[in-house]
C-alpha cells in the first residue's frame, strides 16, 4: 500500500465510521483507461444524515507510477458547515497532498464565521507548513481564491508526507465537530438555506472547472473526456 492510499483510505474509513455513512453501489462506478485492460480505479459514493454526499475517486495506474486518491465530503447545500477535502497522490517517486475545509460563506465579510469555522485551525496550519521536506504546490491565484486560506497543498518527501498525518487527523476531527454541532445561521447575516445553496452551486462549478484546475486535462488523457465530464458532474451535483 502506498503512503497516499494509506492516508486517504484510513481517513475515509474514520469519517465513514464517525458519521455512519452508507455506501451507494460497490463501487458507484468503475474507471477504465486505455492503459489497462482492467479497471484502474473507482468512484465511490456515500451518504448520511449530516453529510449529504461524499465522493471518493481513486485511480491507480502502475505502468506510469500513479496512485491518486481524492475525496470531498459535502455538507448539505443549505448549511454553513464547510465541506472537507483530502487529496493524496503518489506519482512515480513524488508525493503530494491537498487538505482543506471549503468555506460556505465570504470569509472577508463574516468575521464571526471565520473565527468559528477556521481560526482554530491556525496552530496546526502554521506547524504543518514548517515540516521539513514540503514544497508548495503549483496552484494559481484562482485556485487559492475559491478554497480557504487554511488550505495545505504541498509536494512532499516520504518523511514529510508521513509527518502530515497528525495534522490531517486534527483537521478532520475539528471539521467533524463542526458537522456534529452545526453553525448557526446568525453567524452570517442574511444567510438563508436558499442563498447558501446557490452559493454552494456556484462554488462547486468553479472548483471543478477544468479551466481553473488543470489536473482535469491530465485526467482527460488518462480516462477520456467523457468519463472526466461525468466525474465533474457527480462532484458538482448537490444531490446524489
Amino acid at each position: 500500500m502506498t503512503l497516499a492510499r494509506d492516508l486517504s483510505l484510513s481517513t475515509l474509513d474514520a469519517l465513514v465510521a464517525r458519521f455512519n455513512l452508507r455506501e451507494i453501489g460497490a463501487p458507484y462506478k468503475s474507471l477504465i483507461s486505455p492503459m489497462s485492460p482492467a479497471p484502474v480505479g473507482a468512484i465511490r459514493m456515500f451518504s448520511g444524515e449530516k453529510i449529504s454526499k461524499l465522493v471518493y475517486i481513486g485511480v491507480t495506474v502502475p505502468p506510469i507510477g500513479l496512485d491518486s486518491h481524492m475525496y470531498f465530503a459535502f455538507t448539505p447545500p443549505g448549511s454553513l458547515v464547510p465541506h472537507f477535502t483530502l487529496d493524496s497522490v503518489n506519482a512515480g517517486p513524488h508525493l503530494a497532498f491537498h487538505l482543506d475545509l471549503v468555506p460556505r460563506a465570504d470569509l472577508g465579510a463574516n468575521l464571526e464565521y471565520l473565527n468559528h469555522a477556521f481560526q482554530p485551525l491556525t496552530a496546526d496550519f502554521d506547524a504543518a507548513r514548517k515540516i521539513e521536506g514540503l514544497t508548495p504546490a503549483h496552484l494559481s491565484p484562482r485556485q487559492y481564491a475559491i478554497m480557504s486560506p487554511w488550505m495545505l497543498a504541498f509536494r512532499a518527501t516520504e518523511s514529510a508526507f508521513a509527518a502530515m498525518r497528525p495534522h490531517v487527523d486534527r483537521y478532520l476531527s475539528f471539521w467533524g465537530d463542526l458537522v456534529e454541532l452545526g453553525i448557526p445561521a446568525e453567524m452570517v447575516p442574511g444567510a438563508t438555506s436558499e442563498n447558501l445553496a446557490e452559493r454552494d452551486r456556484r462554488n462547486r462549478a468553479a472548483l471543478f472547472n477544468p479551466e481553473v484546475d488543470p489536473v482535469w486535462n491530465q485526467m482527460d488523457r488518462l480516462l477520456g473526456p467523457q468519463t472526466c465530464a461525468e466525474m465533474r458532474d457527480i462532484l458538482k451535483r448537490q444531490e446524489i
